[in-house]
């Protein structure tokens, strides 16, 4: 159990690290990506722009 215990929380500091929202908005932009998709859209550059936008978001509230 102490060694999956360890693996979560690898895991978890490795995905969500020191800003959970960065974590939050990669999922949210991979969900829309994906519902986009679905829908027929050619949605490849959702995840970049939102790879920029989170970055930016980031850094704002890193400079504070």
């Amino acid at each position: 159990m102490k060694h999956l215990r360890s693996f979560a929380r690898f895991w978890y500091d490795f995905v969500v690290g020191d800003d959970w929202r960065v974590a939050a908005g990669v999922v949210v932009a991979l969900a829309a990506t994906w519902a986009l998709v679905h829908l027929g859209v050619n949605a490849w550059w959702l995840p970049p722009l939102a790879v920029i936008a989170l970055l930016g978001l980031s850094l704002r509230r890193a400079r504070r």
